[in-house]
């Protein structure tokens, strides 16, 4: 992944514990990299608020509507594994390997807001 100096990548703390830490830097790549990236050189990107982010990822991650999956706060109750793949996406989704696009479209078709195109 090519890191973008101008971006806060790691302004985020760094905690002892290793979940919090992984749960931090979820929250920070989706509350404030995704957003700012979103806002300039990813205009292309169909979401730009957290809570855009926050829910494509937790639905991927969980493979559904995330509060089927988890308990509210959702970042409090991710486990170290669901943890670790919301980074992981997060970061692949920065990259570009991942089409943010095409995760949304899911996200949507599992919360009933589009038809998935696939369906007959």
């Amino acid at each position: 992944m090519a890191i973008h100096p101008q971006l806060p990548f790691d302004d985020a703390p760094t905690p002892q514990d290793p979940l919090t830490a992984l749960v931090e830097r979820y929250r920070h790549l989706t509350q404030a990299v995704m957003p700012l990236l979103a806002r300039g050189e990813r205009s292309d990107w169909p979401v730009r608020n957290d809570h855009c982010f926050q829910r494509i990822v937790l639905d991927t991650v969980c493979g559904g509507v995330w509060y089927d999956h988890l308990a509210r706060p959702a970042h409090s109750h991710l486990n170290a594994d669901e943890a670790q793949r919301a980074v992981e996406l997060c970061e692949a989704i920065i990259a570009g390997d991942v089409d943010l696009a095409q995760l949304n479209r899911q996200s949507l078709v599992w919360r009933g807001k589009v038809r998935n195109p696939g369906a007959r």
